[in-house]
């Protein structure tokens, strides 16, 4: 079964989770001269990234990050903008980050799937910080998720259960704002990180844990893949972990 850490809240998850995360890529420059990274977004990552950002002894201007998803026809203007959130929380507070490839929802999909692919290929990632949705999701990759594609990023349909999710959280209105079309890096992609750090407070999210970590790797659920990575690091709150100890 996955290895896992429980904090006593969201808070200590993700300081948890960021001195890991911070931890390796300090390990990672110091053995190969540059690091490879990706990162997450939404509420499940507000600490985890403070966290890492705070440690004043990385040096970001040997260190080139990935994002992993975006929605379609979604204006960097928009608060719900994968872009304008890691350029607020993480880009304009690291001005010596060598690099920041970030997904570019507002043009042609299939063309920036191919320019992402193309560059993640070239830029092996050691250091991926994600997190688990409340429908089992990684990134974008929604139930029944495709664990076969050799493609590193896929234009993806998003289910209502995640949509949802996206309206919980206060990024949209209403479920009719909600995009249905979204830009994700693949399963494959992703489990091709040399160290997985997963950050997953909350209750909301306590079932998707519980089918992740008990049930057998499915595309059902789809981050019950990580079981299979041999260097991942799980975080969990008292809250999201609850369903946990009678499974």
């Amino acid at each position: 079964m996955l290895p896992f850490h429980i904090a006593h809240n969201a808070q200590e998850l993700g300081m948890s989770a960021g001195k890991k995360a911070a931890a390796l890529l300090k390990e990672t420059i110091k053995q190969k001269g540059f690091a490879n990274i990706i990162l997450a977004t939404g509420t499940s990552q507000f600490e985890t990234i403070q966290q890492l950002i705070s440690d004043p002894d990385i040096a970001w201007e040997h260190v080139q990050m990935f994002h992993l998803d975006e929605y379609i026809g979604l204006p960097i203007t928009h608060k719900a903008s994968f872009r304008n959130y890691l350029n607020e929380r993480f880009v304009y507070l690291v001005p010596t980050l060598k690099m920041a490839y970030l997904i570019n929802g507002e043009i042609d999909p299939v063309a920036e799937c191919d320019r992402l692919g193309a560059l993640i290929q070239k830029h092996p990632i050691d250091v991926a910080m994600v997190g688990i949705g409340e429908n089992g999701h990684l990134a974008f990759n929604d139930p029944p998720a495709d664990f076969e594609t050799e493609k590193p990023y896929l234009v993806v349909e998003l289910d209502e259960a995640c949509r949802a999710q996206q309206m919980g959280e206060g990024w949209f209105e209403s479920l009719d704002k909600v995009p249905q079309k979204a830009i994700s890096m693949s399963i494959k992609q992703i489990m091709k990180s040399t160290h997985i750090v997963c950050s997953v407070p909350d209750e909301r999210k306590a079932q998707a844990v519980r089918d992740c970590l008990r049930s057998d790797i499915s595309p059902l659920f789809p981050a019950s893949i990580l079981q299979a990575h041999p260097n991942c690091h799980l975080y969990l709150d008292t809250n999201s972990a609850k369903l946990l100890a009678d499974a």
